[in-house]
């Protein structure tokens, strides 16, 4: 990223949209081009499909990379998540900027050292409603709430090493939390519309069960902080590639 060209994001896909999902709603690269192109429409992605064993070899192919959610967990032992660990542990290592998302969160956690559970809290879907803790300089416009779209069963336990939380909730404590200057990662799903967490509750009702999701379909009411999300995020990749450059 040199002078006002554009951001490139490598986008680390860890999974599908489920099939019957897919024709309304599109695929994870989708969602993810659609929300930030709100905030920066000359933004470049390109995809790597982790979960087809397709893992970046160079680090430095684009300006800043992402992670995808995905309905695989990071305690699986999956050989493409423990890949993809590995590359993690590299940008880690370059300085180069990584931001995590759901999965890609707990990703994070676990290939520096943290650790992750199946929370006995149970799951978490529909709107989340988190406390900023720490104010960053990247979250402008400042405010002291972040309420996101979630699904997840799976949450950080314990923190990596050089691991700050900077937001979070009772239910989920190390919900969005800042490793360095580089690396950020948050449990929420800011490429989410409401239409498909709506959706995917209905899809996951079995798994998920009749009260949770109850609950997680009344809270769609409430206004979800997405776009302020995704500008967040962008602050911190400027910030992070300045540093890295």
């Amino acid at each position: 990223m040199k002078g006002d060209s554009p951001m490139r994001i490598g986008l680390l896909q860890c999974d599908d949209v489920a099939p019957e999902l897919r024709e309304a709603h599109g695929n994870y690269p989708e969602m993810f081009a659609a929300l930030f192109r709100r905030v920066d429409p000359t933004l470049e992605f390109q995809v790597w499909r982790c979960l087809d064993g397709e893992i970046p070899d160079d680090i430095e192919a684009v300006d800043a990379w992402m992670t995808t959610g995905s309905k695989y967990g990071v305690n699986d032992g999956l050989p493409w998540v423990d890949a993809l660990c590995a590359f993690v542990r590299e940008l880690w290592e370059a300085g180069k900027p990584l931001v995590g998302i759901c999965f890609g969160h707990q990703l994070m956690a676990k290939a520096l050292g943290g650790e992750v559970v199946k929370s006995d809290r149970g799951w978490g879907v529909g709107m989340s409603f988190n406390r900023i803790q720490t104010r960053a300089e990247w979250m402008e416009p400042w405010q002291p709430g972040l309420d996101l779209l979630v699904s997840h069963q799976d949450q950080i336990e314990a923190l990596p090493p050089e691991a700050t939380v900077v937001g979070g909730s009772d239910f989920c404590p190390h919900y969005l939390m800042q490793i360095g200057e580089h690396f950020l990662g948050v449990q929420g799903h800011p490429e989410f519309t409401k239409e498909y967490s709506r959706d995917l509750m209905a899809l996951r009702r079995e798994l998920v069960g009749d009260e949770r999701v109850r609950e997680g379909q009344s809270s769609l009411s409430t206004e979800v902080d997405d776009t302020l999300m995704a500008r967040w995020i962008l602050n911190f990749l400027q910030r992070a590639i300045k540093m890295h450059a």
